[in-house]
């Protein structure tokens, strides 16, 4: 998936307009994350077999019980052991799946999953780095994940903004991946990704998203003593999202239904309302979340 590609499209009238042309980009590819989901997560690479074993379905199935694992949690530090830990397998050096906030003083309700080098997260309390940190502007903008060296290169940061960066990376903190986390009700969030030495598959970046929400959301959950209210969506709901998932439009969703296209759309509107979201890709997530959508809902 060309994320840079996209960064470029949306900064190149100068950068000067972050939030309207995040936007515009997020609206335009509203079934990427859906189509890349289908091509990275729920579709056997045969290019990735290694002695006659998929890799990519091993990592599915690894995915699959992290999920189980963090929904019977007891807690959140639990909930943080197994991140670390399901990360590390994945080449990941360091993980940030947290609320944006002060990672050493969250307030209540706040996610903060970070293992982070502490002289780095001292420095960025003391700083006050949470206000200016441009990854948790990026994060708050964005529906999809993005490289941090694309971002920097499309995005006219400020030099306040470059200068966190900058010191991030004398810390080791550099060529990160962030998955922005959008919860209702929720603080902003995102997990930013920070690679071993052999850096990120790309092929596994569905599977570490599905990890970063499932994870967010079950930390949220525990931190807040919230309880998750089920949400029931009608058949014809389930239908229209499940095959939205797929990467499908609404004209050959209806088509496969025998529906008006005009239906589809309103369907799957309505889906949305109930997560109580504002896009259709959180509305899928959520229902992957909450297990009214299965992977089974979501292959093709």
């Amino acid at each position: 998936m060309r994320l840079g590609r996209e960064w470029r499209l949306a900064t190149r009238d100068g950068g000067r307009r972050p939030r309207r042309a995040l936007r515009e980009c997020a609206k335009r590819n509203a079934y990427k994350l859906a189509i890349h989901l289908k091509k990275g997560a729920l579709k056997v690479q045969p290019e990735r077999a290694e002695d006659g074993v998929d890799v990519t379905m091993g990592r599915r199935e690894a995915t699959l019980d992290f999920v189980q694992k963090c929904r019977a949690a007891a807690s959140a530090e639990d909930i943080a052991r197994f991140l670390f830990a399901e990360m590390e397998a994945c080449g990941i050096r360091y993980v940030a799946c947290a609320s944006h906030v002060d990672p050493l003083k969250p307030p209540t309700g706040a996610v903060a999953i970070v293992n982070y080098p502490h002289p780095w997260l001292v420095w960025f309390s003391d700083k006050k780095y949470a206000n200016r940190d441009p990854i948790f502007f990026g994060a708050h903008n964005a529906l999809l994940p993005f490289w941090w060296e694309e971002f920097v290169v499309q995005y006219d940061l400020a030099r306040d903004q470059r200068r966190i960066l900058n010191e991030a990376a004398e810390c080791g903190l550099r060529k990160g991946l962030t998955i922005p986390i959008h919860s209702p009700g929720a603080l902003p969030a995102s997990c930013s990704l920070v690679p071993g030495p052999d850096g990120i598959d790309p092929l596994i970046v569905p599977d570490l998203q599905l990890m970063a929400f499932h994870a967010h959301e079950e930390a949220r959950l525990r931190a807040t003593g919230e309880t998750r209210t089920p949400v029931v969506l009608t058949k014809r709901q389930k239908e229209c999202l499940a095959l939205a998932a797929r990467g499908k439009s609404d004209p050959l969703i209806a088509d496969i239904l025998g529906i008006k296209t005009a239906t589809a759309k309103h369907t799957i509107e309505h889906a949305r309302a109930r997560y109580g979201v504002s896009s259709r890709i959180q509305a899928i997530m959520f229902a992957y979340l909450d297990g009214t959508l299965t992977l089974s809902d979501l292959a093709d």
